[in-house]
């Protein structure tokens, strides 16, 4: 999450909000609470990721990422069946593991045989993790193949890394085409966004290898005549986060956080389209150093209805017929806004909706980083399919650590509110 605007945004975004309310849709269960502090690990819930078991669907599981907490693999009653540490930081002085984003690849061809996959970005060491699922090994489902020689995704060395400008947001790609698998790899604090080729290496290990980056603009043209760039730290650039690719066309969502939705080609050639903007593109701001906040101008009125920043969890629903959703995380007002999948139709804006409380011990989501949607039947549980969105306020809590979790949600539910 990045920096926010306050007052008049602030303002801004709760009027729309009470002017247009958003239908509410409960979640089903939840992941036991993670605590961003000493006691807890440093655990942090942000994205999820969810794996179809294709013998026996109702033993699938949610891969998600926990940052400096590693890896944590659920079953679909949101107990946790695996805990996969991060790995510790290279030197005393140097940042430890941290794992931002998490997407799946099915059936890579490694020199062991084909497997299914769990990739993640380690922020901390500025690398892809990558990881076997097996869901009936006995130590857990999970076993870290990354060749020990994987290089760096942006830095040329440690003391780059330990700047932190590192891997960040993350999506999975299998080109048709060529049959061969991508990871898409965001930079922090940077526009940038690298295609990596993933590789099988010696003894079952993954590989991989930079094929192009590209770098999304910084500074925007307003109508008005003027050039406008999101308000940040100093030396930050508004930077993208949420990704997904549609596998049937080759098509990648980012989700530039303070700017908005971005629609390109996933080999990253070609120009980028923006599909929507937050309500803050092109609101003047001046960041305070003391307060390290953003103290936003007056709102020219550029901005976009739907989403308010960040916006950053991008996922897709896929429907039989071709159709379905792209749905996004609006971060700022605690709501997700679903587009129109389909290329012809633009990715018109078809609903939004609430992750809502479904009682006292059970609360919806709030400030979410990450979501994952699989439109295929689960079970008995989930018959028809899954939405796992991250909550960043988990209720009731305990006192005042940071508390964060996973909410596992009906897609039917979901569906049908956006289909009424």
């Amino acid at each position: 999450m990045t920096t926010a605007f306050v007052a008049a945004i602030t303002t801004a975004s709760a009027t729309a909000t009470a002017a247009e309310p958003l239908p509410g849709i409960t979640p089903r269960a939840e992941t036991p609470v993670l605590h961003d502090d000493d006691a807890g690990g440093n655990a942090d819930a942000d994205d999820p990721a969810i794996w179809r078991n294709t013998a026996d669907p109702a033993r699938s599981l949610v891969i998600a990422t926990a940052k400096e907490g590693g890896l944590r693999a659920y079953d679909l009653d949101a107990r946790p069946v695996q805990s996969v540490a991060a790995p510790p930081a290279q030197g005393p002085d140097d940042a430890p593991g941290r794992f931002n984003n998490v997407d799946l690849v099915r059936g890579l061809k490694l020199s062991s045989g084909a497997a299914d996959l769990a990739v993640t970005s380690d922020r901390g060491h500025d690398k892809l993790r990558f990881y076997r699922i097996d869901r009936d090994r006995s130590g857990g489902p999970l076993t870290d193949v990354t060749d020990p020689a994987a290089p760096r995704v942006f830095s040329a060395d440690q003391d780059e890394v330990n700047e932190q400008r590192t891997a960040y947001g993350l999506a999975t790609w299998q080109d048709k085409a060529s049959g061969r698998s991508y990871a898409l790899v965001s930079q922090r604090e940077r526009t940038g966004v690298a295609l990596l080729e993933l590789l099988p290496a010696s003894g079952g290990k993954v590989t991989y290898r930079k094929v192009r980056t590209l770098d999304l603009p910084s500074s925007f043209r307003l109508p008005n005549g003027t050039t406008w760039s999101p308000c940040a730290e100093p030396g930050e650039l508004p930077q993208v986060e949420g990704m997904v690719v549609d596998p049937a066309n080759g098509t990648l969502y980012a989700g530039q956080e303070d700017v908005g939705i971005w629609r390109m080609r996933a080999d990253l050639t070609g120009t980028p389209e923006l599909v929507d903007k937050v309500r803050e593109y092109g609101v003047p701001g001046v960041y305070d150093e003391e307060t390290e906040e953003c103290e936003a101008g007056a709102d020219p009125g550029y901005g976009g209805k739907r989403i308010t920043a960040d916006v950053e969890g991008l996922t897709l629903v896929h429907e039989e017929d071709g159709d379905g959703y792209l749905l996004a995380s609006s971060q700022g007002d605690n709501t997700f806004a679903a587009y129109d999948r389909e290329l012809s139709d633009r990715n018109e804006y078809e609903g939004g909706f609430r992750v809502t409380p479904a009682g006292g011990a059970l609360d919806g989501s709030e400030e979410c980083d990450g979501a994952a949607a699989l439109n295929e039947p689960l079970g008995s549980k989930y018959p028809n399919g899954l939405l796992v969105v991250q909550d960043g306020h988990d209720a009731p809590g305990d006192g005042d650590r940071p508390a964060t979790n996973f909410k596992f949600v009906d897609l039917g539910k979901v569906m049908k509110t956006l289909d009424d």
